[in-house]
């Protein structure tokens, strides 16, 4: 029995007026490319032009005004943000997820398992090798951000130990995540300079949602629909 190699630019046995689609889409891109050229020699531009990448990777914006304004932002999400401190994260933790009813959870393996010593279910670190489909069914996923952008009120995970993989902070239906000041930044300029870019990176900001052309809201749909946001502050003093 012989193997049949079809290239791109064959056309299969049988494709019939589907074969013709392909040739009047090719066609319309090229008569496309075409016109967009000739408008540019018309218009005399040079055929080269050096982008300007002055972009702001740092700014005056102390701790405090950073943190007022992604709090800002992420209620403006709708996520839910809990103000806390070094001390009390932990306890924090574990008195938001009890009052949903989570009743186990699972962390970031890079993350300190005594952090979750309050908490009254189970809590195990996540295991890379596992069947990302069975987070499905956990209580909560807690993880930390590499960088968080107040400006935009985004969130960004980078793939590793503190943050987690990918699907740790996607399929679960609750997600707790963990900013701490150091990492909070104005603009997603000074964001990206923060980032690992042969790294995969989730960015998040609020929960998931998504809305068709009648601006129906449909939530859970790529992602946690419950947002939790430990914000850490170090001088936060709790009553």
């Amino acid at each position: 029995m012989s193997t049949k190699v079809t290239f791109g630019n064959e056309r299969p046995a049988g494709l019939g007026a589907f074969g013709d689609d392909v040739d009047r889409n090719a066609d319309a891109k090229q008569e496309m490319l075409t016109r967009i050229r000739n408008a540019q020699q018309l218009s005399n531009a040079p055929k080269r032009v050096e982008a300007i990448r002055e972009y702001r990777t740092q700014s005056d914006h102390s701790v405090e005004e950073l943190r007022e304004l992604l709090i800002d932002r992420l209620v403006d999400y709708k996520a839910t943000v809990v103000e806390t401190s070094e001390a009390t994260l932990g306890e924090d933790i574990a008195k938001i997820l009890a009052e949903r009813g989570a009743t186990d959870i699972v962390y970031a393996p890079g993350l300190d398992a005594s952090l979750f010593d309050a908490f009254q279910g189970s809590s195990r670190a996540d295991d890379p090798s596992l069947d990302p489909r069975d987070l499905g069914d956990i209580g909560a996923a807690v993880t930390e951000s590499k960088v968080t952008s107040a400006q935009t009120g985004t969130i960004v995970l980078e793939a590793g130990d503190v943050c987690g993989r990918r699907a740790l902070s996607l399929v679960p239906d609750r997600h707790v995540v963990i900013v701490r000041p150091e990492t909070v930044v104005y603009g997603v300029p000074e964001l990206i300079s923060r980032l690992d870019p042969e790294k995969p990176t989730t960015m998040i900001s609020g929960g998931s949602a998504t809305s068709d052309i009648e601006l129906v809201r449909v939530e859970g749909v790529h992602g946690p629909r419950d947002l939790i946001v430990m914000v850490v502050h170090l001088s936060l003093i709790h009553i």
